[in-house]
């Protein structure tokens, strides 16, 4: 193996430790930048944010851990003092870790942002998932409900067999009303004719 391959493993390798340092305390908008091609004194410029002092000065802690742990040197720190902008120098690598304000303000991403690099390399790209279109409904007549009807048919059996209160008031009001004598209508009495008087028919005397 040559030794640019060496060389090469080892700043994946040594980018990779970093990343994963940063991460471990849960840092925010880690980028990488490639500056092979703008200085000769390292190979890769790292930037993450922290939201205080306290977070800044934890991410450089992880970061010089995870350098440990991976088999580095231990790295030089300047900036913890204040915590508000911390550079861990890691040799090959420089991380910047900042708080979003200052960040902003040096704007370092226009500095050495020429050559972006993932942040984990050789990770899977996560599957594109096609979106599955569903079939078309096909709209059923609704059919009419026989329950509902027997149950209804059923009910007006029940009223008619068994009247509510309200029916029976009726029919018997109706009942009482049928057994009423009829009132008596005075009938005036109509005046008889005057009998005719008949005159007595006076003999008539009788020729001898």
């Amino acid at each position: 193996m040559t030794t640019t391959l060496l060389a090469k493993k080892d700043i994946q390798k040594l980018q990779r430790a970093i990343v994963d340092g940063l991460e471990d305390v849960k840092a925010q908008d880690i980028v990488v930048f490639d500056t092979e091609h703008l200085s000769s004194l390292f190979e890769r410029v790292i930037i993450a944010s922290g939201t205080s002092n306290r977070q800044t000065k934890a991410l450089a802690g992880s970061v010089r851990d995870a350098l440990r742990d991976a088999g580095f040197a231990k790295p030089r720190i300047e900036g913890e003092t204040n915590g508000e902008w911390i550079i861990v120098d890691c040799g090959q690598a420089v991380v910047h870790v900042m708080q979003p304000n200052f960040r902003q303000y040096y704007n370092l991403e226009e500095l050495w942002g020429d050559k972006p690099v993932r942040l984990k390399l050789g990770a899977p790209k996560p599957a594109v998932k096609t979106p599955v279109k569903a079939a078309p409904v096909k709209k059923v007549a609704a059919k009419p409900d026989v329950s509902l009807k027997r149950s209804n048919a059923a009910k007006k059996g029940v009223q008619e067999a068994f009247p509510s209160k309200a029916q029976v008031r009726k029919a018997v009001a109706a009942k009482a009303v049928d057994k009423k004598p009829a009132k008596k209508v005075p009938v005036r009495a109509t005046a008889k004719p005057a009998a005719k008087k008949v005159a007595a028919k006076k003999p008539v005397a009788r020729k001898t």
